[in-house]
């Protein structure tokens, strides 16, 4: 069930704090919902937010000057599962890079609000970075010949390693009109040749015998398409 106003957030929050200790009291000095625990009188601070974005975030930080309790709360809507402030491990990441506290509220129509913390503002960040990935990026950038592609473009062909080794096999069958693998390998130094052939993915190769390729039509147009790549080799 969606909720219409940030404000429905307030008495679920506010219920869960109370009950944790905590008198609360909402809009003081312009933090939504202010909490101050009755033994230790810490402070804690809660950003309200029907979603998370940027006017949020950027509010929690100015209260980071007040208090190092602070959290962003928002409505955890069922029904935006693709909606990218409903990415909750990448926003919960976020958080504690920030040392901001993350909760969820998701509503029901017959239930009682359930309330997630996702971290806490004194939560270590947890991601860690990923070796292989590391690997597969620094090799992309090594195998590109040159720089082909315009930073944030959507929607177009992009020249990757692999179009320029199909590219590379392409101009070596044009030369050698019908080649088998092994040839291919041999004139182009690509390993990976054989596998290529036989997936042909971007549809310029054609098995005309046991063995053999020859270049189709499709292969022809994209020599003359890349002219500009291929002169650079």
């Amino acid at each position: 069930m969606a909720i219409n106003r940030e404000e429905e957030l307030y008495e679920p929050i506010k219920h869960y704090f109370s009950k944790l200790g905590y008198e609360v009291k909402g809009e003081v000095r312009h933090c939504d919902l202010v909490a101050i625990h009755h033994e230790t009188a810490q402070t804690v601070i809660v950003e309200l937010k029907k979603s998370f974005n940027l006017t949020v975030l950027l509010q929690a930080i100015e209260r980071q000057r007040l208090s190092e309790q602070v959290y962003i709360a928002i409505e955890r809507n069922r029904a935006k599962k693709g909606a990218a402030n409903q990415r909750f491990s990448d926003l919960t990441e976020l958080c504690r890079r920030l040392s901001l506290g993350f909760i969820t509220v998701t509503f029901f129509k017959t239930k009682a609000p359930v309330i997630e913390v996702l971290c806490k503002p004194d939560d270590t960040p947890i991601r860690h970075a990923r070796p292989k990935q590391i690997k597969r990026l620094h090799m992309e950038f090594r195998e590109r010949s040159g720089d082909y592609n315009i930073g944030g473009s959507h929607g177009t062909k992009l020249i990757t390693a692999y179009k320029e080794r199909a590219l590379k096999l392409a101009v070596a069958l044009d030369s050698l009109q019908i080649a088998s693998p092994k040839d291919l390998v041999a004139m182009t130094s690509i390993s990976q040749a054989p596998t290529m052939l036989r997936n042909n993915y971007y549809g310029w190769y054609e098995k005309i015998a046991r063995g053999k390729y020859t270049l189709t039509q499709l292969g022809h147009e994209a020599i003359k398409e890349h002219e500009h790549i291929i002169s650079n080799w």
